[in-house]
């Protein structure tokens, strides 16, 4: 809470009609991620530390639905400035040094604009108001014809809380003559001077149907909290024996040698496994299908990678990409590379524009130079949303 000098309170203003929301409820008492809009709204300002009281101004006939609220209420008027001197009028002599008044179809407000609000009030501001800077190019029309254009310069698009000095905010509504657009208007009528603060996008005002699904993408994400991105290597070497292929990448490609291993000796293929169980911090191939173990003799890589793909899902974690490397004198890998990242897409579930195959040779240098073996390094990328 606020110290004594500075005791703020918080006018939600929801007594509207909300028409072009569409059919059904008044907005206000609508469903919007898992809470009517007029709780998203209180929330955020009896949760924050620097509001000291909450109060809703509600129509009259909406008692059914406020009668659930655990602040109190007071009824409005029938217009927007008449709800907003009802609940000055009933908060006052009350002790309150300012108040921010709030439009509850602003749904998404968040404590970052309610503390710029406060902090520009604190420094001694007469009012203050969130705003955004108008950036779409601006036109003045007729009968659907564009008939001139209108300089977007020092222009803003309005959004609430707009806090005030209660007994000045409360002496300028009582001498306001009505009709006006919002707080701001009533202010600068009776002389206050009102500093602009960065407003926030997702402050959106719900006017029409689609806005709330804008909104409740908005709020989705915020519950969801930040996106977890990681990355992950992998690294792999096979060294040669006897035969007349190898499979890299989940193809079978004719060759003077075959890779050795436990498995099919996939190199790349393991290589990208490792990098997806490393993003997980899931360990490697030999964590999960041991090579002590006879069941996973000659096994086809792709049962590998399968299950590194799936423990990610798991997870939820989709991949979003991988890139994998191979280094080797020969076989050429150019002429199958397409081969191999349409197979390993198949395999990951991926478009073959999300698995990057490739290769580089280590310029006769070390074993791969000596043609001993093949290595194989992959980055893969993981998002959980």
């Amino acid at each position: 809470m606020t110290n004594s000098a500075f005791k703020t309170a918080a006018v939600i203003v929801a007594a509207g009609r909300g028409t072009r929301a569409g059919a059904g409820l008044p907005k206000q008492w609508r469903s919007l991620a898992g809470q009517r809009v007029a709780d998203h709204a209180i929330t955020a300002f009896v949760t924050h530390p620097r509001i000291d009281h909450v109060l809703v101004v509600v129509h009259p006939d909406d008692t059914e639905h406020s009668a659930s609220l655990t602040v109190p209420t007071v009824s409005g008027g029938a217009t927007r400035d008449a709800s907003v001197l009802a609940g000055l009028n009933a908060l006052n002599d009350q002790g309150f040094s300012h108040v921010l008044i709030h439009d509850v179809a602003r749904a998404g407000i968040d404590a970052s604009t309610i503390d710029a609000v406060i902090d520009a009030l604190q420094s001694g501001a007469d009012g203050a108001a969130p705003a955004l800077p108008v950036t779409d190019a601006l036109w003045c029309g007729a009968n659907g014809v564009v008939t001139g254009t209108q300089s977007r310069d020092g222009l803003f698009r309005a959004q609430t809380p707009q806090g005030f000095a209660f007994d000045a905010i409360l002496a300028a509504h009582r001498a306001h003559p009505g009709n006006a657009a919002d707080d701001v208007e009533v202010a600068r009528a009776a002389g206050l001077d009102v500093t602009i603060v960065a407003g926030n996008e997702r402050n959106l005002k719900i006017t029409t149907p689609d806005d709330f699904a804008r909104l409740e993408k908005h709020l989705q994400n915020d519950q969801r909290g930040p996106m977890d991105i990681r990355l992950g290597n992998g690294y792999d070497v096979h060294a040669f024996e006897d035969g007349d292929h190898v499979i890299l990448c989940g193809i079978k490609i004719p060759h003077t040698k075959a890779l050795k291993g436990h498995s099919d000796a996939d190199v790349g293929m393991h290589a990208v496994t490792d990098a997806v169980y490393g993003a997980m911090a899931e360990g490697d191939i030999g964590r999960h299908f041991p090579p002590t173990e006879s069941e996973w003799k000659d096994m086809d890589s792709a049962v590998f990678l399968k299950h590194a793909v799936n423990l990610a899902a798991s997870k939820g974690f989709t991949i979003s990409n991988v890139d994998c490397t191979l280094i080797c004198e020969r076989p050429k890998v150019g002429p199958h590379a397409a081969a191999m990242m349409a197979r390993m897409g198949e395999i990951m579930g991926l478009a073959t524009d999300r698995v990057s195959i490739k290769a580089t040779t280590s310029e006769k240098l070390g074993f791969t130079g000596r043609e001993e073996g093949i290595a194989a390094i992959a980055t893969a990328t993981l998002v959980k949303p």
